[in-house]
């Protein structure tokens, strides 16, 4: 039997002046930065957390905490990259993740692409396995007052070399 298990991530930053906001490893915004320890793309920690919980690993502040002096301005697709280790030392293989970045400005629409490519990448799976929309808040809370920025993210895995076959899911009806 196929052994397939999900992960819910979810990250928040607030937006301030500065050089540039980062999502999926990708600068969108050239006026506004997120504040945070390392460089707080809400996308890259948002998925860490998905995927970390789909392991049944800790949460991202447990492995990487903003009290090492040694994530301090730490890029996210470094951290990503971490996390892909231990997937594979698991021995498991990311079926899809679907990520939602809940923003005002920036629109990310014209970086949509790039992103899923860059996300898929850093993590060696099929473009077509990264799925991403962006969602406002309508002018709603501090996000849609565009104070700050979050991102939602659902990881799915399954332990590797494993396949279902017409029969096995037959069996299951």
């Amino acid at each position: 039997m196929i052994k397939i298990r999900s992960g819910v991530g979810y990250d928040i930053h607030r937006l301030v002046p500065g050089a540039g906001l980062m999502l999926g490893g990708v600068r969108v915004s050239a006026t506004l930065r997120a504040e945070a320890h390392s460089d707080g793309d809400v996308l890259i920690h948002s998925l860490i957390d998905a995927l970390l919980g789909a392991m049944g690993g800790p949460d991202i502040g447990e492995l990487f905490p903003d009290s090492d002096p040694a994530f301090l301005g730490i890029a996210g697709t470094d951290l990503l990259r971490r996390v892909k280790t231990m997937l594979e030392a698991g021995n498991f293989e990311i079926m899809n993740l679907d990520c939602v970045v809940v923003t005002e400005a920036p629109k990310i629409a014209p970086f949509k692409s790039k992103i899923a490519e860059n996300i898929a990448a850093i993590l060696g799976i099929p473009r077509n396995d990264v799925n991403l929309k962006g969602k406002s808040k309508e002018k709603l809370d501090a996000v849609g007052r565009g104070e700050a920025i979050e991102c939602f993210s659902i990881a799915m895995i399954r332990f590797k070399n494993q396949s279902v076959s017409a029969s096995d899911s037959d069996s299951k009806t």
